[in-house]
């Protein structure tokens, strides 16, 4: 029988937080996620580091039977998914299709906010990539936008350090930063995909009146829209509400960690890629 999932990559675990949403609209369609964890984290890689990676990772998801490939991880979407569609692609394969997070956050993040001024928090590479400026002002170029790199928050999240000290520490320092820059910002994107589980502390140390949005409600839909828009390729997508689960590392630590993303226990298989 044909298998073709919907491939989710990421760098480690944050994607996990795509997937949950994603399943949330699209409970029947058959995924597979696959975890780079023996070569996180990204954000502090260059583009050709990343794009190395990434495309390794999306001709794996090809090798799978995979028509569509979702890159849930925002470095590998600023840094590497333009070049993978426009130069690897028609190569690989033109009826294969990968699609990112920043665009479709783009696409709707200025409808969040009256003042017209937006903070984006991220990591290193996403927030050096500018990607985010670049693709909110093609489509609302009346919006200010302002960034903030958070090298501290990923370390923190995946030790399981969320309510410590040092968590608080660093989230008010960015949180402080970012705010100080503009004074006008209402809207602050989580522009990395393990910073909701920061959100209780992110909610604690950010005044109010200002919205905190996350990328994964906003990611589900888009991919939801994009499969109506696309027959040729949703039709080319098993229904068999089948998900599997990969990692380049220990797939016990994996497990371990993927619940508190996923919020649910899996099992993940080991995969070494070339």
């Amino acid at each position: 029988m044909k298998n073709s999932p919907i491939g989710v990559f990421d760098s480690g675990f944050g994607g996990l937080t795509i997937l949950k949403e994603i399943l949330q609209v699209l409970p029947e369609h058959d995924f597979i996620y696959m975890g780079d964890n023996a070569r996180a984290p990204y954000g502090d890689k260059d583009f050709e580091k990343v794009h190395e990676y990434t495309l390794q990772s999306v001709q794996w998801f090809f090798q799978q039977g995979c028509p569509l490939v979702i890159l849930a991880c925002n470095t590998a979407s600023a840094k590497a998914l333009r070049t993978i569609q426009q130069k690897d692609l028609p190569f690989i394969d033109s009826n294969k299709r990968v699609l990112g997070v920043i665009r479709p956050t783009s696409e709707v993040i200025g409808s969040f906010s009256q003042s017209k001024h937006i903070g984006v928090l991220g990591t290193t590479g996403t927030i050096q990539s500018q990607s985010y400026i670049i693709e909110i002002e093609k489509f609302s170029p009346d919006i200010i936008v302002s960034q903030e790199a958070c090298p501290e928050w990923v370390s923190l999240i995946e030790k399981n350090e969320m309510e410590t000290p040092d968590a608080d520490y660093h989230v008010k320092k960015h949180i402080d930063q970012i705010l100080t820059s503009d004074k006008q910002i209402d809207t602050l994107l989580l522009a990395c995909t393990h910073y909701p589980l920061l959100m209780k502390k992110i909610k604690e140390h950010t005044p109010p009146g200002i919205s905190i949005i996350s990328q994964g409600g906003i990611v589900a839909k888009s991919l939801l829209n994009y499969l109506d828009r696309h027959p040729d390729i949703a039709e080319n997508c098993t229904k068999n509400a089948n998900y599997q689960f990969f990692t380049t590392g220990d797939p016990d630590d994996f497990n371990n960690h993927a619940s508190m993303f996923f919020e649910k226990q899996i099992v993940a298989k080991k995969l070494i890629l070339p």
